[in-house]
């Protein structure tokens, strides 16, 4: 899957059935050495991200259980 066909699905966390965001406004963490995405951070609170630091969830790529056509459902832990 390219970077460009996920751009603009929903983020959703099934444990808490809560939208997080737009793919559009998270970042990726990518491992400058394998290119490989490590983390997305999406950012929490009001005005589309513009507010950082402790308001973004940080959630580790496995925890991806699945990306469908309209959302990327994830497992984000019980500690973010």
């Amino acid at each position: 899957m390219r970077l460009s066909e996920l751009g603009g699905k929903e983020i959703v966390d099934y444990r808490k059935a809560e939208r997080l965001g737009i793919l559009g406004q998270t970042d990726l963490e990518i491992n400058s050495s394998t290119g490989e995405i490590n983390h997305l951070i999406i950012p929490r609170g009001k005005w589309m991200g513009m507010r950082k630091g402790a308001d973004e969830i940080k959630v580790p790529w496995h925890f991806i259980r699945t990306i469908g056509t309209d959302m990327i459902i994830l497992e984000v832990p019980e500690n973010k």
